[in-house]
């Protein structure tokens, strides 16, 4: 997926220290005792589940480590992880889909998005649903335009009666690569994305 695609906030390393602390006090950890993100090798010999195995593949993971997962990609930083559907990091694909797996502790190289879509892996949802971990799915169309994001948090307007402009998503695409920023997949009527949740989700 192109940037072009997204409504692009940039995220410096004050704000990703915020989202850091947010995500520590929703999960009720206090700000000293915020969990530094355990390398993705730490991460996946204790989340792998047994290759060709669909019941190992959904083995059941918390919303926390969802996105402490998901943080191990640096999204937004210099050192954050190119996109490519053809190259791995850690034994997953650099892809919207494979990056997903990976914050899920599916098994590697991941699961592409359309299976992400199915019953093996997820179950839709209403939008107004979605809670941190969740996945925004666009599983139609070819593999340029099929996309999904980690859901985060809801962006309000608190101008206007805190109407829901937005949501954080953490997302891996195309031109860019591993980022956390605001996008409005699913909000618009007709839309092609979806809500999910995971069916291995805690």
């Amino acid at each position: 997926m192109t940037a072009s695609r997204t409504l692009r906030v940039g995220i410096g390393a004050a704000a990703l220290g915020a989202v850091a602390l947010g995500t520590a006090a929703a999960l009720g950890l206090s700000a000293g005792a915020t969990p530094a993100p355990a390398a993705p090798a730490a991460l996946h010999a204790a989340a792998r589940p047994a290759a060709q195995d669909v019941s190992a593949a959904a083995a059941p993971i918390s919303r926390r480590t969802v996105i402490l997962r998901a943080g191990t990609w640096h999204p937004g930083k210099k050192n954050r992880v190119p996109y490519s559907q053809k190259k791995y990091h850690g034994g997953y694909r650099t892809d919207c889909s494979g990056y997903a797996s990976m914050a899920l502790g599916l098994s590697k190289p991941g699961p592409n998005t359309v299976a992400l879509a199915t019953k093996t892996y997820s179950t839709p949802i209403r939008m107004s649903a979605l809670l941190r971990g969740d996945l925004v799915i666009d599983a139609s169309g070819n593999n340029r335009t099929r996309h999904v994001v980690i859901f985060y948090k809801w962006v309000r307007d608190k101008k206007h009666h805190n109407k829901i402009i937005g949501y954080m998503a953490f997302d891996q695409h195309g031109g860019y690569g591993t980022d956390y920023h605001k996008v409005t997949y699913g909000l618009s009527k007709g839309s092609q994305y979806h809500a999910y949740r995971p069916k291995n989700i805690r």
